[in-house]
């Protein structure tokens, strides 16, 4: 791994996977790439958006991706998780698990994801639980998928290109004040 000398972290010089020199009291985040990551480093490096438990639709022409909001049959959408995250790749063939190797290449990862962002040397998102501290702000800041969703369960294949939507592909411009407002209640 090499190391970089006086760039910011995720500036316009940093190239992927090359850590930062003389920030020993950065977040691991910042310091390890995604393969030094422990199973925990790495597991909370999700910020529980959900957009990656998604139906997608490559057009196999093209290689284009596109988004539905037809969730996973596994996926609570109120907790925006797994009900089953230990037996999901069992219970759910195509779930393809997300690792420091394939993450890079994986086309429909949305722009917003934290390993995708890690792997490819810039910064989380001032929403992101790891930044903010609190796990709600990625449902205030309007990243997850919470009540916008509905369940494979209740659409079928033939069906899932009347549910393309944008918005997991979006990154979402939020505004701090804003979003603190809504989370105090105000």
């Amino acid at each position: 791994m090499e190391t970089a000398s006086k760039l910011p972290f995720g500036g316009p010089n940093q190239q992927p996977g090359v850590r930062i020199e003389g920030e020993s009291d950065a977040p691991y985040w910042r310091r390890l790439s995604l393969a030094e990551m422990s199973a925990e480093q790495w597991e909370s490096l999700c910020d529980g958006c959900g957009r990656c438990c998604l139906n997608k639709l490559e057009d196999w022409d093209t290689g284009d991706i596109f988004w539905t909001d037809v969730v996973c049959r596994l996926f609570d959408d109120e907790t925006c998780s797994c009900n089953d995250y230990s037996n999901r790749t069992t219970r759910v063939p195509d779930c393809q698990p997300l690792t420091p190797d394939n993450v890079l290449q994986l086309k429909w990862l949305p722009p917003t994801c934290a390993y995708k962002l890690i792997g490819e040397g810039r910064e989380l998102y001032w929403w992101h639980p790891l930044v903010s501290g609190d796990a709600d702000t990625v449902h205030f800041a309007g990243i997850s998928v919470r009540g916008r969703t509905v369940s494979e369960n209740d659409v079928s294949t033939e069906d899932l290109e009347d549910h393309v939507v944008d918005w997991p592909g979006e990154t979402p411009g939020a505004d701090r004040e804003a979003v603190s407002a809504v989370a105090e209640g105000d």
